[in-house]
């Protein structure tokens, strides 16, 4: 019930607000002192209403950051590819969902995201403990646990629109708390 009011919210914004807001979220996570400080950043390409990535993997890719794009697996678990940029992605379709941006190249296996610095996360909210609402497929959560399993702390980083920061999501057992949201007017810590 939350995440379809939180898509069809989205789903009524412009193509030139989701490009605006893009790009404003580029220039705040850019500021972010763990991804000033990253080599190796596991990130995603953004779909349909989210907001905007590519500025922000280009940017970190100039900066010289090894950024890792995840290709979606038949269990829903995430592989691992790395950007070099927009020409290195290719449009897949999965089942009857939403077709997505992969990276086209060499695939690096699932364990490849235990070598980030940060992970930047997709969601549809945030709340105030920093605890996540994503699209309830459960990619993430297993990338989360994997992380967890392996005693890997990258910073947790969830990319979001400035409505989407609220009081209180629902939480499961699994659920893991990231360590800042970054919206396009700026950067909330938890």
């Amino acid at each position: 019930m939350l995440r379809r009011e939180f898509l069809a919210v989205r789903n009524r914004l412009t193509a030139d607000v989701v490009r605006e807001a893009g790009a404003a979220l580029a220039v705040r996570a850019l500021e972010l002192p763990e991804l000033v400080r990253a080599r190796t950043v596991a990130a995603y390409v953004s779909v349909g209403a989210e907001p905007g990535t590519f500025a922000l993997l280009d940017a970190l890719r100039a900066r010289g950051v090894r950024v890792l794009l995840p290709a979606l697996l038949p269990d829903n678990d995430l592989d691992w590819g790395v950007y070099a940029g927009a020409a290195s992605l290719a449009r897949v379709r999965h089942g009857g969902r939403m077709a997505l941006f992969e990276p086209s190249g060499e695939h690096l296996g699932p364990d490849a995201v235990l070598g980030a610095d940060v992970v930047l996360l997709p969601g549809l909210a945030v709340d105030a403990r920093g605890m996540r609402l994503g699209r309830g497929g459960g990619s993430y959560d297993r990338v989360l646990a994997r992380l967890e399993r392996a005693g890997a702390r990258p910073a947790l980083v969830v990319l979001l629109y400035d409505t989407e920061v609220v009081e209180r999501v629902p939480v499961e057992g699994h659920d893991r708390p990231v360590r800042a949201v970054v919206t396009p007017s700026g950067v909330r810590r938890f």
